[in-house]
């Protein structure tokens, strides 16, 4: 029998994730333009889909992972300006957006921003202008599903806790002792220790302080004091 190499997966090393796939959606009704950017964002390393209205892009499926939507200002049908508004209600108001226009004016650009646009680019723009506008708007998209999932994770862990161990750590959060805290509840010390350690534990909090951002960020500081 042949003998087994190191690369075999017995080393015991766990293999390294594969990067998180980075999705780019482009939006414009001039193919020439889909064809250029998918050929330069794709060298990036980036998946790039493109759509020549947002009624094409509405109906394709949408990636989990980060993402930014590039959006031209001047559509067939629904402007790009009045299509990117109306993201909020179609549920995809987290989608960073990087407006891009042959036509650009103050006022567009003011409109725009005020719904949120991250950048405004107007053609010809640079190639390394939108390399730069569309990796930031990834970053940011990154940076916001890692706020959610760290989110996620806490609900989870407070979910894991007893009543009383929620009881106990809103004292905690308070500031109050192990010795406070039997008195306020009306339970020896030892058994305050006890749910407290559990509930730390459960927290992953190694702090007070820690516990405490963690409560914040859940908002039930204030419910359970």
């Amino acid at each position: 029998m042949p003998s087994l190499s190191s690369s075999s997966g017995l080393s015991g090393r766990t293999p390294p994730s594969p990067p998180e796939l980075r999705t780019v959606y482009v939006v414009d009704d001039e193919e020439l333009i889909r064809t250029s950017l998918q050929g330069l964002l794709r060298s990036m390393q980036l998946d790039v889909r493109t759509f020549g209205s947002a009624e094409e892009f509405l109906l394709a499926p949408k990636v989990s992972g980060p993402a930014c939507l590039v959006l031209d200002v001047r559509l067939r049908g629904e402007s790009g300006l009045a299509f990117q508004q109306s993201l909020a209600r179609r549920g995809l108001a987290h989608l960073p957006v990087i407006i891009m226009t042959g036509h650009g004016d103050v006022a567009m650009t003011v409109q725009a921003m005020k719904a949120g646009a991250r950048d405004f680019l107007e053609k010809p723009f640079r190639q390394q202008e939108m390399i730069d506008a569309v990796i930031g708007a990834l970053d940011a998209d990154a940076r916001r599903l890692a706020a959610e999932r760290s989110l996620d994770e806490l609900r989870s862990c407070w979910a894991e806790l007893t009543p009383r161990e929620r009881e106990v750590l809103g004292h905690v959060a308070a500031g109050r002792m192990n010795k406070q805290i039997a008195g306020d509840m009306g339970i020896a010390e030892i058994t305050a220790k006890i749910h407290r350690g559990q509930g730390m534990r459960k927290m992953r909090s190694r702090s007070v302080a820690d516990l405490v951002l963690k409560m914040q960020a859940l908002d039930v500081v204030r419910r359970v004091v």
